[in-house]
Parts: structure tokens; sequence; C-alpha cells
């Protein structure tokens, strides 16, 4: 049996990633939450507990490794340039240099679509059309930078394979329903442009699937794949989803879009300005996101991957109301 490596598999995606690959692989899990490495050690993981940015806290757990899932990232709409640059650029090279270090076949890059990010609607968007300038915050910025540098890991032989997934939800999400709850609990869902924006997510089953895919897949090194639920549907659509699911009523703000926007990069400023950690109010990539239309081509995953979403778009926001009532009656 291969034995496989997941990098950040104390968090949303890498857990899901581990269950993924555990009837097929031994798989090491390495992150720093000791708690949730527990329960992926008694689901069958090997828990190793590491850290990134400490290089040769990780070493030992790359020894006779077959391929990695580097999903481990600071994930955020805000924070500071050096923190994204010391984990995603740095904790990324960290990982690429331990693979060739040790003999590793193959390495399955999680990046972000958010790099294709702008001021406008776009439908259909491919592979490869993003703008490598993109500065619109400091996660965007970290993932260009760590997938160029790891085209010159790909030089040297490691088979790299780079995936793109779009808005994760399911149980145990982190970010996309949590920010949109505490939205309603503090005046109510922002529709900017009436919540008609197009949005494209993707359920994390679906997504910890491709991961799968992209270690097998014979032709898919060298290459970068979008993966969605290839479910799209406007902005509102999806949040009143969830909320019906929630039992909540729907409560929405409706924003101008444009105001907003200047609105945001002020208060960016104002944030930069005095030195403040705290995510502002608003933010450009919030709007850009939430404001404008983003559909992702899935054809090369689907193609080169064999990839086809088994759980609905539906069935995700289910789950994730469940676990949700499931965590309040524990408390």
């Amino acid at each position: 049996m291969r034995t496989a490596l997941v990098t950040g598999a104390t968090g949303f995606l890498g857990g899901y990633v581990v269950r993924e690959l555990l009837p097929s692989y031994r798989v090491r899990a390495l992150g720093r939450d000791e708690a949730r490495g527990a329960s992926l050690k008694a689901e069958g993981a090997r828990f190793c507990r590491g850290d990134l940015r400490d290089k040769g806290s990780c070493r030992p757990f790359f020894e006779g490794v077959d391929a990695v899932v580097h999903a481990g990232a600071l994930s955020s709409a805000w924070g500071r340039w050096e923190d994204f640059r010391s984990v995603n650029v740095e904790g990324t090279r960290a990982v690429a240099e331990l693979c060739v270090e040790h003999g590793v076949r193959r390495l399955v890059f999680v990046s972000s679509p958010s790099i294709y990010a702008q001021r406008r609607d776009r439908l259909g968007v491919r592979e490869d059309e993003f703008d490598p300038e993109n500065r619109l915050n400091g996660y965007i910025r970290s993932k260009i930078m760590a997938e160029k540098l790891l085209e010159g890991f790909a030089e040297r032989g490691l088979e790299v394979v780079v995936m793109r997934p779009r808005g994760l939800i399911g149980a145990g999400d982190t970010s996309i329903a949590p920010r949109l709850l505490r939205a309603w609990r503090e005046g109510g869902i922002p529709l900017f442009d009436g919540g008609r924006a197009i949005v494209d997510l993707t359920c994390v089953e679906n997504v910890a699937r491709a991961c799968r895919l992209c270690m097998e897949a014979p032709e898919a090194p060298g290459r970068a794949f979008n993966i969605t639920n290839g479910e799209p549907m406007e902005f509102r659509e999806a949040a009143s989803m969830l909320l019906d699911e929630l039992g909540l009523e729907h409560r929405f703000r409706r924003l101008p879009r444009v105001p907003m926007y200047v609105l945001a990069g002020a208060l960016e400023l104002v944030c930069r300005a005095v030195g403040s950690q705290a995510e502002p109010l608003l933010t450009r990539y919030v709007i850009c996101t939430l404001g404008y239309s983003q559909t992702l081509d899935i054809e090369a995953s689907r193609r080169i991957l064999g990839y086809e979403p088994y759980v609905t778009l539906a069935e995700g926001v289910r789950r994730y109301a469940e676990h949700r009532a499931l965590c309040d009656a524990r408390r």
C-alpha cells in the first residue's frame, strides 16, 4: 500500500482529504491541532504534529512518502503580508524541498481560484485566465507566488499538480457559512446588485475526491485544475438555501456595489495606516466575490482527472446545517 501525507490535515479540507485517502493509502496527517489529530488517528491515520514554518519539525514525516497533498495554508481575506508569505509561500517551499529531499513522486498543491478575482463579471473562467500581478489582497498574492515557485520544482522532476477549488461548503465549514451567518446576525446578509451575482460553490467532499484524483491521474502533472460543484446559481438563491436549512428568516441588506467598493478601499487604507490586524468591516475582495459573477470552467478536471461531483450543493448545505445543530446541542 502506498503512503500519502496531507498537510493542513487538522483543517476543514485537510480532514476530509485524510478520510478520502484512508481506504487506499497509509495516511500521515500533518497538522498542529492535537485534538483533531487524535480524532484522525482514531480513524486510522498517523498523526504527525509539525509546523511548516519549521521545516525541521516536519522532515521525519516525509520519509517513505509516495505523494503529498499540501492543503495547509493561511486562508483569510485580510492579514499581514509577512504572515501570508511565511505560511503560504515559504511553507509551500518547505514542502516542495522536503518532497525533493525524500524522493516524493507527486505533490498536489491546493491553491485558490481567488486569483481570478476582478471587479467585473467572469463566466466560465479557464485555468490560464488570471492576472499574475493580482494584488487584491495578501492571500491572493501569496497563492500566485506559491504556484510560481512550484514551477521551479517541477523542472527538477517533482510531479506538481495544482488545484483551485471554489467556495468550500459542508459539515464543519469554518469560513463561508459562518461569515454569512455573522452578517445575518449583524443586520442581514449583504446583497450587491440585488444578489444576482452568480456564484460557483463546491461541497468539501467533492474537493477531497478531486485531491485523490490529482494524486492518481497519469496526465495531471504540470497542470492546474478548477474544481466546483458545476451548479452555478445566484448568490441570493445560495444564501436563501442556507437560511432555509437552518430555519432562519430571510434577512438581507441591499447595498450599492460601486460606492461600497470605494468605501471598502478606504477602510483598507485606514486599517493599514494604523497597523490594525482586525479585518475591516468590508473589503474589496468580499465585494468582488459577492457582487460580481464568477463561474469556473471544470472541463479539464472532468476530462483529465475523471472528476464528477457526487455530493450536490443542496446536500452539502443540509449536512452543514445538521452538523451545526449537533454542535449546538452538545454545548
